[in-house]
């Protein structure tokens, strides 16, 4: 087996063993699909090497191969004669992979199999597989290829929830050590490589010298380089850049939702934005006008935003009952509780279990637990609960308006749903008592007050504001704008509620959904929501509804008779709140919609925005990254002339001209013989260029060997930089434009100088190992003495 084919292989092995990372991304056959195309990719190049092809040819049809074979698979509906790439073919990519970024930014993994991210994967794998076999077989530097598959671990390392498992790193290991392993011995087949420093030593001397001992430190020590650098270069990758997000700015179209720990209120807002309203979830069971089913309560507010707070460990979830619900003190022998059971889709991806609150027991078991305070149920593994069904137990607490106001104010139940913000406006806290003052400092009554206010004032519910709940952005609710949606109504009464020294937070969960047959309710993505939990002794929190009813047609059935308003528009059933989409149900009558209410679809009407907002901006800043990343190498080479021009006359300047010429001659693709002397090289000079720029090569072939080897004491008088300029300007102008050109975009000498570069590296290793070798010899001979003795 030839060298060439030995790393082409090899490089095969470990794009495929590296794309095994991925599999917890996506899903489907992407996997399978990636290793066809990267074999594909991989039996072209060993083809073309064989038939001898020009060097450059190889990755050109390597890549023809791949597009033509990405066509056939994903879009050959666009193929014109079935068969021919066109310009609808491009058009479609370029949709499908806008339609994957979107899913792949709105969506947690594992991401579903759909043909639009699996042509995404496929892509990227065996794009990364063509350049793993340029670098590693067309450009032979196998070790730089170890990047491309360190960052196909990175990426999802750094943004699936909860990591990817430990053993999952061993898979692009092996590919790496297997493509290095393939270009060492294929280096060995060539007379192998140079020990340095081998020679200074005694041969005698009991130093281990040998190749693989070497070879085993320079990459020990390469990985560990590589480990300590790169997270510096790599930007830091919040979580939701890869699978845990919502939508992202655009508009395109998608698959389903979900809900991070990191931000759950900025994840909702995206949903009710973007995200398609696709079924999240059934259920089955309890009351017949349906329920709440909440995700997780946020009790943390710093003023910008508000946040799940540091929580103790989890406990774990058995065949008992939870805990009794925070702050009840009744007997729960005595509150009917319910069965529900819940089949969660897979559009759906959460850490958290959607249940009702206060929760009693749950069947979801291993690698799952709750939290006593809060009573939500999340993930220990981050898996999350998409695809999951279970069954439920929960209480049936519905206290009347006399329990609720005959409550007297006790110890606060935590550290933080008490605590209001130093940032919070005097203009807020006094809104608050404006609003309650009819409430006599009664809490239940004061909270009622609040929650009608919002629903029966003059405020707009409407999803096309910005998705902050922080303290500017809720001053201009309250005051300014007064739009906003269930965030805003939510965060905003919780606020004004604790500066009257009511506990309260902010519950993320769903609306009932819709009533379907047989007792079912169907939940969809839009009836994600926001509300107020405020907290009352000896019966624990409770929910409110501040969100007008153009989205929520009624209020809690304690809150109906305690403060009834004359203008109230709730119209429902008492039992439970209704979602826009329950029009179907005789008893609901359903108010106008503006127009940025869900339409009869169900779907949100947003503005599409303009094609700068859509994706243009990130096309645009892409294309500028890759016209700076292209223009490196000419920018080194024009500031090394520069510099090299500059110096002032002297053996320095004399040597840099020197090298500026040989550069010149490297990038024009010229046979510059680097064993050659000055002279030989002025007379190889002598033969190219014109004859009125002859005396100037010879002038700067002869400089040189005067600074070099005649030992002149005072060389500064030598200036050659004209003479130099006119033999650069001559050898440029000879060239034929494509040669110029490519020398402009990608000259060859500045590759050169990366060789150099890491051959140097190499040498410092070398010493390195030279180092360890003097220091053992120092201490065997010790050893073994004592052993005789």
């Amino acid at each position: 087996m030839t060298g060439h084919v030995r790393i082409s292989l090899a490089a095969w092995a470990a794009t495929v063993l590296g794309s095994l990372v991925l599999a917890p991304v996506f899903s489907g056959p992407f996997l399978f699909i990636s290793a066809f195309l990267c074999a594909a990719v991989t039996g072209t190049g060993i083809l073309l090497q064989n038939l001898r092809a020009p060097r450059f040819v190889v990755p050109i049809v390597q890549l023809v191969v791949l597009i033509e074979l990405l066509s056939l698979f994903f879009l050959s509906e666009t193929l014109k004669f079935g068969i021919v790439p066109w310009t609808d073919t491009a058009l479609a990519f370029n949709q499908q992979m806008v339609d994957a970024l979107d899913a792949i930014n709105r969506f947690s993994a594992p991401l579903p199999p759909d043909e639009h991210l699996t042509l995404f994967a496929a892509s990227v794998i065996a794009a990364t597989g063509l350049l793993i076999h340029l670098i590693a077989v067309q450009l032979r530097q196998a070790a730089w290829a170890g990047l491309l598959l360190l960052t196909m671990y990175t990426v999802p390392a750094a943004t699936v929830h909860g990591g990817l498992p430990a053993l999952l790193f061993i898979p692009p290991a092996v590919g790496y050590i297997v493509l290095l392993a393939a270009e060492g011995r294929t280096r060995l087949s060539r007379w192998g490589r140079r020990i340095s420093g081998v020679s200074h030593l005694d041969a005698a001397e009991p130093i281990e010298a040998s190749a693989l001992g070497q070879a085993g430190r320079r990459i020990g020590l390469s990985v560990v380089a590589l480990a300590a650098v790169l997270p510096a270069l790599l930007p830091a990758l919040p979580e939701g850049v890869v699978g845990n997000g919502l939508a992202g700015g655009g508009s395109g179209s998608g698959i389903g939702a979900s809900i991070s720990s990191a931000n759950p209120m900025l994840d909702m807002g995206k949903n009710l934005k973007r995200g398609d309203n696709v079924t999240a979830l059934t259920y089955t069971g309890g009351p017949p006008g349906g329920m709440y089913l909440r995700l997780t309560a946020l009790d943390m507010f710093d003023g910008r935003t508000w946040q799940l707070s540091p929580r103790p460990e989890g406990r774990k979830i058995t065949n008992d009952d939870l805990t009794p619900p925070p702050g009840y003190t009744g007997d729960l022998s005595k509150v009917q509780s319910s069965k529900v059971k819940v089949e969660v889709t897979r559009n759906f991806r959460s850490q958290f279990a959607p249940a009702p609150y206060p929760l009693r027991n749950i069947s979801l078991k291993d690698q799952w637990q709750f939290d006593p305070g809060a009573l939500d149920v999340v993930s220990r593994n981050g898996r999350g609960v998409a695809g999951k069904d279970y069954t439920l137990h929960f209480y049936e607490l519905n206290p009347t308006p006399e329990q609720l106001r005959d409550t007297i104010p006790s110890a606060e139940p935590d550290q933080y749903t008490s605590e209001v913000p130093r940032s919070t406006p005097e203009r807020i806290k006094a809104l608050a008592a404006e609003v309650t003052a009819d409430a006599k400092g009664n809490r239940f009554g004061q909270a009622v007050l609040l929650q009608n206010w919002f629903r029966n004032g003059d405020f707009t519910y409407s999803t096309d504001t910005d998705s902050t709940s922080g303290m500017r952005a809720l001053n201009a609710f309250l005051f300014e704008n007064k739009t906003g949606y269930c965030e805003q109504f939510a965060t905003g009464m919780a606020l004004m509620a604790r500066t009257l020294g009511i506990p309260a937070r902010v519950g993320i969960g769903f609306l009932p959904g819709q009533a379907g047959k047989n007792g079912q309710h169907i939940v969809r993505m839009h009836d994600m929501h926001a509300w107020p939990e405020l907290y009352f002794t000896g019966i624990g929190w409770i929910r409110f509804e501040p969100t007008p009813s153009a989205r929520v047609a009624s209020t809690p059935s304690w809150t109906e008779q305690a403060a009834p308003s004359p203008t109230s528009p709730t119209s429902g059933p008492s039992t439970a709140p209704t979602t826009p989409t329950q029009s179907e149900e005789p008893d609901i009558s359903r108010p106008n919609q503006d127009r940025n209410l869900p339409d009869d679809n169900g779907v949100a009407v947003v503005d599409p925005g303009n094609w700068f907002t859509n994706g243009g901006n990130k096309i645009i800043a892409g294309a500028a990254a890759v016209l700076i990343l292209l223009s490196i190498p000419w920018l080194v080479r024009a500031l090394t002339r520069r510099k090299r021009f500059a110096r002032e006359p002297g053996r320095l300047g004399v040597e840099g001209l020197w090298a500026e010429i040989r550069d010149t001659a490297r990038d024009l693709r010229l046979d510059w013989s680097d064993s050659s002397t000055p002279r030989q090289l002025g007379d190889w000079l002598d033969e190219r260029l014109p004859e009125d720029v002859r005396p100037q090569a010879r002038r700067l072939a002869r400089g040189l060997e005067a600074v070099r080897y005649a030992g002149l004491a005072d060389d500064s008088s030598i200036d050659l930089r004209s003479e130099a300029r006119d033999v650069h300007k001559a050898l440029w102008s000879q060239a034929k434009v494509l040669a110029r050109i490519r020398a402009t975009v990608l000259p060859p000498s500045w590759r050169w100088y990366l060789n150099r570069g890491s051959a140097e590296a190499t040498d410092l290793l070398d010493d390195f190992d030279l180092l360890l070798a003097r220091l053992r010899s120092t201490l065997l001979p010790r050893s073994r003495r004592g052993e005789a003795n």
